[in-house]
């Protein structure tokens, strides 16, 4: 297992050249950062392989803390030979702590984010219009909720691979070719 710091102690072993990895999906990433840190989701662990320089520790931070916990040894077979830990209460911590944080607000919401948005909507939209419309429409509300269920079930989410084809998750490079 690995073993936790505060986000004091890890900006301090930052400054003597420790490495910091934040475990968060790409998207997360972008939005909001601690300067330097670099990228390696959870979800790409097993494809990638983490170059870290021999004798300098390797700090691993999420939004809370709570990703980077509960896998803590797949990081820390990661993390090989080096010292490794793991930052108290990831990015919201260090953010407490009055740390530097790179922002981008021009990045969209992270996916899942915009998943619970949609969705909630959705399920609020249902309910109101089957008040005031016709009860046929708690259907909307019910369908969501199934899909909710599905995708926790399966691990697939048919809403998140909808919005993420949407033309603000993609990068400029990717838009579509018109004529």
């Amino acid at each position: 297992m690995l073993k936790s710091i505060t986000p004091q102690q890890a900006a301090q072993l930052l400054g003597e050249g420790a490495t910091m990895v934040d475990v968060r999906e790409p998207d997360e990433h972008a939005r909001e950062r601690i300067p330097g840190a670099r990228n390696l989701p959870l979800s790409r662990l097993g494809d990638t392989r983490l170059a870290l320089p021999a004798g300098r520790p390797v700090l691993f931070h999420c939004r809370s803390g709570a990703r980077t916990q509960g896998h803590a040894g797949r990081l820390a077979a990661t993390a090989g030979a080096c010292e490794a830990y793991v930052v108290e209460g990831g990015l919201e911590a260090w953010k407490r702590a009055g740390l530097p944080v790179a922002v981008d607000r021009r990045q969209p919401l992270e996916l899942m984010r915009q998943v619970q948005i949609a969705a909630g909507s959705m399920v609020v939209l249902g309910v109101v219009l089957g008040v005031l419309v016709a009860p046929a429409f708690y259907a909307l509300a019910g369908f969501v909720g199934l899909g909710l269920v599905f995708a926790g079930v399966t691990g697939t989410c048919g809403l998140a691979r909808l919005l993420r084809a949407m033309p603000w998750n993609r990068p400029a490079g990717d838009a579509p070719v018109t004529s």
